[in-house]
């Protein structure tokens, strides 16, 4: 999450002023909020028709409801019952400045980041950390908040990381992803189907988890999502013109700095890293202002509307808002 802003606060979508980095989750949504251009550990998101047969839910792709559900005014934030967190998780401060944001050599087209430009940021604190299993429950339990995949009954999980027993009783796939299948039983206290569990892995970033369920865990917190804007801004860590958090290699000196896939996608992963799935959320080292997994291991949700369609002007603290869209199926894996 982001922390109160230290300046004026010019946005209406995110309530307090105060960023919140938490994983995005396999989940039905379009992106309501951006996300990681470049999250590893095998994530990736389909917008339109997910190929499973386009399950007819309240708020389905092309109804007015689910127009209305994905509006500006229908997810303003609103109080969420139960207790404030006793203590928030470890913030960093986050300069303001000016940075060049997209690119003008996107390597997937449809990712909608191009054109670079020039973007001003006005100083905000950022969560150090991804939200962890032991963090959400906290929420969960002094609110008794039910997400959205609890509610649906189902998500989207990365075929791979699912057991034999559970595989033997799904159908469907994505037809442009035929590595992500829908789970009966699949949320964030069983990443992988009934059958997993988050118990041992309570340090590790929470998954399933929509939009609406980032804002209301914010509300509870009492901070916002980070615009994708602060997003980019704060994941570069003061660098510019530079591959990755870090610099311009994966891995300097052959050290890992990131939790993302190794062999050949989606057939093997060899795990070099450490982890075939998601890491704790303190794993590798911090990039320059202190922001642990801010690539890789898991997606991270932003406030703003998704476009593909950028201006190259001078912009300060841009917010996407009021945009239309189509909805989809919004997938994340583990």
């Amino acid at each position: 999450m982001a922390a109160p802003a230290l300046g004026p606060a010019r946005r209406h979508c995110a309530g307090l002023g105060c960023v919140l980095l938490l994983p995005l989750v396999l989940l039905l949504r379009g992106a309501a909020g951006d996300e990681e251009s470049g999250a590893g550990a095998c994530a990736a998101s389909f917008a339109g028709s997910c190929g499973c047969g386009a399950p007819q839910r309240p708020g389905t792709h092309g109804s007015s409801a689910a127009a209305h559900r994905y509006s500006r005014e229908a997810n303003v934030p609103g109080p969420v019952p139960g207790e404030r967190p006793l203590a928030s998780p470890k913030m960093v401060p986050i300069p303001a400045g000016v940075f060049t944001m997209g690119t003008d050599d996107p390597k997937i087209q449809q990712d909608g980041e191009a054109p670079a430009r020039r973007v001003m940021i006005d100083a905000f604190y950022m969560d150090a950390y991804e939200v962890s299993n032991a963090e959400f429950e906290k929420f969960v339990n002094s609110t008794g908040y039910l997400t959205e995949a609890e509610k649906f009954g189902d998500s989207f999980v990365f075929e791979g990381m699912l057991s034999e027993q559970v595989k033997t009783n799904i159908q469907q796939a994505v037809a442009a992803a035929p590595w992500w299948l829908p789970v009966k039983g699949a949320n964030w206290r069983h990443p992988e189907g009934p059958d997993s569990t988050v118990v041992h892995r309570l340090d590790h970033p929470v998954l399933h988890v929509s939009w609406n369920d980032a804002v209301a865990y914010c509300t509870w917190a009492g901070k916002r999502l980070p615009t994708e804007a602060e997003w980019e801004y704060s994941c570069r860590g003061g660098l510019e013109n530079r591959l990755f958090p870090w610099g311009n290699k994966l891995q300097p000196k052959g050290q890992h700095y990131a939790n993302v896939w190794q062999g050949e996608f989606p057939v093997s992963n060899t795990g070099e890293d450490g982890f075939r799935g998601t890491a704790p959320v303190d794993a590798f080292p911090p990039n320059g202002y202190g922001l642990y997994n801010i690539v890789g291991n898991a997606w991270e949700w932003t406030s703003d509307w998704w476009t593909v369609h950028h201006s190259a002007e001078e912009m300060v603290n841009p917010v996407i808002r009021d945009q239309l869209w189509s909805l989809g199926w919004l997938l994340a894996s583990f």
